[in-house]
């Protein structure tokens, strides 16, 4: 199991298309990945529960992954935040 933290970098936050391209990321993996602040913890392949979190810019996000392809998962997530989801700024 991971269990990591996040920041969101990009300018408007997961807003809902960052929401949907994370969607597209995490929905190609087996493992359960939730995500959100402290213990409230939300299923990152849901879109409506990833526009409640209401993640602004600033936010650090708790990250849970568990699963036989975990460190993938990871690694895709975090390029796509790394990456502010490919928006232009």
């Amino acid at each position: 199991m991971i269990d990591t933290t996040i920041d969101v970098i990009n300018k408007l936050g997961l807003h809902a298309r960052a929401s949907g391209k994370l969607i597209e990321v995490t929905t190609k993996f087996r493992s359960s990945i939730q995500i959100g602040k402290g213990d409230k913890l939300v299923d990152a392949k849901n879109i409506m529960s990833l526009l409640m979190l209401g993640a602004g810019k600033g936010t650090t996000l708790r990250l849970v992954i568990e699963g036989a392809d975990e460190d993938k998962a990871l690694e895709e997530i975090q390029t796509l935040f790394a990456a502010k989801f490919y928006e232009a700024e």
